[in-house]
């Protein structure tokens, strides 16, 4: 961007803020069911852009409601789009009323897009010679750039002068117009060239020049270097007048007759009596802070990030650590600091090949500093030595009293192992504060922290490294580029453990739940993470292959059916064939109208039709060869022999932990080539796995929460539950129930725990939706105590906004009173299973716990915790002690936590997990 004195003249395209802000940020609802995640992501965009920019001028341009002129040149203008979800549309006025309310010019006029109002606005001012912002998201927007307009986009904050254009279209701006023409636009229809793309416009462009000129010059675009040229000439005459209308309705207005010119846009005082009002109709505690010093303290409750205001932070006071005294004096200010915030930057994600580049300290806001050890690039300042620094810290970094907060420190403890550094006395972990507060509030990374408890727009990795193919690591990064990020890091999570702490003190059940759960399982995944998994990389070769065999047998078999070839993961050409070819019944639609491909539509359609029971199958061998089969063995580290997962503990809102690279917890346990990819997981020498399984946990946990005497009875009795179920609801003896009625009780049982419907029930037993019914009500007159519980769980989640699990975790609703009837009932859905759910995640945790510190104590050579899946807990044990060890492991794992039935673990014992469990 230009030079410029004063703050530039911005334009939003609010359009393009709502729309982003809509399909890019989870839903939200205030507490009466109004949505309101739109809303709150366009003023939050608006918010970030004016601290950033503060501009004298500014004007937020909406479309008008309505055709425009470029539906009467060209019917099929913008016909793909759906219409407007009614949800998105409930939230324009009350945003409008906001942006108005905060001083901000709106524009909406009729006849026109928003992006004709803007291209209007940014010529009038670049003939002023004032330099113009534009923010939106919207590639259109691309041909306004000139040496006095730059763009932003609202999502990456990334801003595009003349060059960016030219990067990222390959042609200048006076050239957008004729791109977008040939190549055509699906969002909004525009038809272009069919078979014109990115490259063969660019080429056709940059040398020929634009449609015009293409046209007076047919003849020369055999000459140009790109697939196709030869024929290009003929395909352009035959589409000509698609590509002239094409041009047309790409063309943005900029003569538009307005009542207000550039001068007159300038931003008024916030009427923030009415805005008070307004954040707290649509419950933006954290923007009501800002405005209203009266706020009350139940408006004020931890159900949202309500944040301090914005924190100040000045990059200027941070120190870099280039010389051995100012690392002494650094030693010797954490030594004193009662609690400091530690963080490491690194060359890798992967914990395993991580090397260290540097690392970052906090002891009080403002007090930061980065040690650089490793940073390679040319002409880099001479730096500590790492070995030298990590002898240094060693003592430090290991002592249990030194206590220290970071963000996501299991990865920093991972790094830190890699030197031989146990990582010790972590007091605290802002993204387990965060998740255990509320883990639905916003997502746990460092940055949407910053910006939902700090009002702080965090510098970006991407900012300081760029971006895809060519994004440098973190040893290729300028110090003086490097330091204040790094040292900001340490800064934040320091300010942010302030913040969420005082919340988390103020109810301590969720204070309990960080200190005697979340932080000391994550030590225990640590480790667990560190040991790894043995794999047999033969077995799972073998399996790859004979999976192959198989995957092209059944496309044989589904292109036979079918009567011709055609590709089986192709959901365009999928849709031909079963609904149109086959008139197959279409199930469900695609939001764009398109019958439905999805799992839950093949399988229903795979119970009456033979192809969608075929494609079913290819599917589910298909991901097990891509996911596991083919990967597991390249996943096998080279120094350890074995492969290295991630568990993730603030990723599912219930508190259950998820795992990536492997995913453990998607191994299919019902098939055969399921379990034989289990079967390749296997022990060292001397050692046999040994499985420890919860049975029927959740039906136990409800049992417990909805304290129904038939419930309890059969549990306590130790009666098999789906029998006792079957007894009751289909009226026999215990003795007498058949395997069947067995397999429709277990149906039912777990049916309701998941809040499924009788017409789900139907569909899942394969009887009629009236039987499916009577079962659901017979159920309910054997079993009330669950009915009870089900109903108080939903009143009490509208009521609060909340459940919780037996251990006060608490699980956020945000759509228990959306106005959206699907998101309604899924929330109610889940204010039911939630519970349980959570409880059981709980209670793992709880066990994984106790059973490591055994281990610790008692069986450090003999036992070894490798895996939590589900339920389930994985071990290597060593083979003369394995019945002792396994009958201490079931009893720790029975006494995790004390309900008003018995827990039960099944312990398994095999030379694979296939054979253990």
């Amino acid at each position: 961007m230009s030079k410029q004195t004063t703050p530039p003249f911005i334009l939003v395209d609010g359009s393009s803020y709502l729309f982003r802000a809509f399909h890019g940020l989870p839903p939200l609802t205030n507490s009466k069911g109004q949505d309101t995640g739109a809303i709150y992501g366009v003023i939050n965009m608006l918010k970030s852009l004016l601290k950033q920019y503060q501009p004298t001028h500014i004007a937020v341009v909406f479309d008008a409601k309505g055709k425009t002129f470029r539906d009467e040149m060209y019917a099929e203008y913008k016909a793909n789009r759906p219409p407007m979800p009614q949800e998105l549309g409930s939230q324009i006025a009350p945003l409008h009323e906001i942006i108005r309310a905060m001083g901000l010019p709106i524009i909406i006029e009729e006849g026109v897009e928003a992006d004709d109002v803007i291209g209007t606005l940014a010529k009038q001012a670049s003939e002023a010679g004032i330099n113009t912002l534009i923010s939106t998201g919207d590639k259109d927007m691309a041909q306004l750039v000139n040496e006095h307009v730059t763009l932003i986009n609202t999502m990456t904050n990334q801003l595009m002068d003349i060059a960016g254009v030219n990067e990222k279209f390959g042609v200048p701006p006076e050239l957008i117009i004729d791109f977008l023409a040939l190549k055509g636009d699906k969002v909004d229809n525009i038809p272009g060239v069919p078979g014109v793309g990115d490259k063969s416009a660019q080429a056709m462009l940059n040398g020929i020049g634009g449609i015009s000129a293409i046209y007076n010059n047919l003849d020369k675009l055999a000459e140009l270097s790109f697939r196709g040229s030869k024929t290009m000439a003929a395909k352009m005459q035959e589409y000509e007048e698609q590509a002239r209308i094409s041009y047309q309705l790409a063309t943005i207005k900029t003569d538009v007759e307005l009542s207000v010119r550039p001068d007159d846009l300038k931003p008024a005082t916030a009427d923030n009596t009415k805005l008070a009002a307004l954040y707290t109709e649509y419950e933006f505690k954290r923007w009501l802070q800002e405005v209203s010093s009266e706020t009350s303290a139940q408006e004020m409750e931890d159900a949202a990030p309500a944040s301090s205001p914005s924190v100040d932070i000045d990059h200027s006071k941070y120190e870099v650590i280039f010389s051995e005294a100012a690392l002494d004096r650094w030693i010797e200010k954490l030594k004193q600091a009662p609690l400091w915030a530690f963080d490491t930057e690194t060359t890798s994600l992967n914990y395993k090949d991580a090397e260290l580049v540097g690392m970052s300290f906090c002891t009080g806001p403002g007090e930061a500093a980065y040690l650089p050890v490793a940073h390679d690039y040319m002409d880099a300042p001479e730096q500590l030595s790492r070995d030298l620094v990590l002898e240094k810290f060693k003592p430090l970094l290991e002592n249990n009293e030194a206590k220290k907060i970071g963000q996501h420190l299991k990865y920093d403890k991972h790094v830190l192992a890699n030197y031989d550094i146990k990582l010790n006395g972590i007091a605290f972990d802002t993204m387990l504060e965060s998740y255990v507060l509320n883990s639905t509030a916003t997502r746990h990374d460092m940055d949407s922290l910053a910006l939902a408890y700090l009002s702080h727009q965090t510098v970006k990795f991407e900012d300081i490294a760029g971006k895809g193919a060519k994004q440098l690591t973190f040893n290729q990064i300028e110090i003086d580029k490097a330091a204040p990020y790094a040292a900001e890091d340490a800064e934040v999570t320091f300010l942010l453990h302030q913040v969420l702490w005082e919340k988390l003190e103020q109810v301590e059940p969720l204070k309990k739940l960080l200190l005697d759960i979340e932080m000391p399982v994550a030590n225990v995944l640590a480790r667990m993470e560190q040991l790894g998994v043995r794999i047999d990389s033969q077995q799972l070769n073998q399996q790859s292959q004979d999976l192959a065999k198989r995957i092209m047998e059944l496309e044989k078999q589904v292109h036979e059916e079918a009567g011709e070839e055609f590709n089986l993961g192709s959901t365009k050409q999928l849709q031909q064939i079963l609904f149109e070819k086959n008139a197959l019944p279409v199930i469900k639609k695609t939001p764009k109208g398109a019958p439905s491909t999805s799992e839950e539509v093949l399988q229903e359609l795979a119970l009456d039709y033979p192809i969608p029971k075929l494609i079913m199958e290819y599917r589910g061998l298909t991901k097990l060869k891509n996911t596991y089969t083919d990967k597991l063995p390249k996943m096998i580290d080279h120094r350890s022999g074995r492969v290295h997962t991630s568990y993730h503990q603030a990723v599912a809102a219930t508190g259950r932990l998820s795992s990536t690279d492997p995913n453990l917890q998607n191994i299919p346990i019902r098939t055969e080539e399921g379990r034989r990819v289990r079967q390749a997981f296997v022990p060292r020498k001397g050692f046999k796995i040994v499985a420890a399984d919860y049975s029927q946990i959740e039906l136990r946990i409800m049992a417990h929460l909805s304290n129904d005497k038939g419930l309890l009875t059969a549990f306590s009795e130790g009666i098999d539950i789906h029998s006792a179920t079957a007894a009751e609801v289909f009226g026999v003896k215990l003795e007498e129930v058949t395997t069947n009625q067995r397999r429709n009780a277990k149906a039912i049982n777990f049916g309701l725990i998941y809040g499924m419907s009788a017409f789900g029930l139907a569909r899942q037993l394969n009887i009629p939706r009236g039987e499916a019914q009577e079962y659901m009500d017979l159920y309910f007159a054997r079993y009330p105590g669950v009915r009870t519980y089900m109903d108080e769980a939903r009143e009490s989640a509208k009521e609060k906004g909340y459940v919780e699990t037996v251990f006060g975790r608490r699980l956020y609703l945000p759509d228990i009173k959306a106005s959206n009837g699907a998101r309604r009932k899924g929330a109610e859905r889940a204010a039911i299973n939630a519970p349980m759910q959570g409880t059981a995640a709980d209670i793992i945790k709880l066990a994984m716990i106790a059973v490591d510190e055994w281990i610790e104590k008692e069986a450090q050579e003999d036992v070894f915790m490798m895996m939590q899946v589900h339920d389930e807990l994985v071990f290597e044990i060593k083979e003369q002690n394995i019945e002792k060890h396994s009958r201490q492991i079931q009893q720790l794992m029975e006494r995790a936590a004390t309900l008003s039935v018995p827990l039960d673990v099944e312990v398994g014992v095999g030379n694979n997990w296939d054979e253990a469990h």
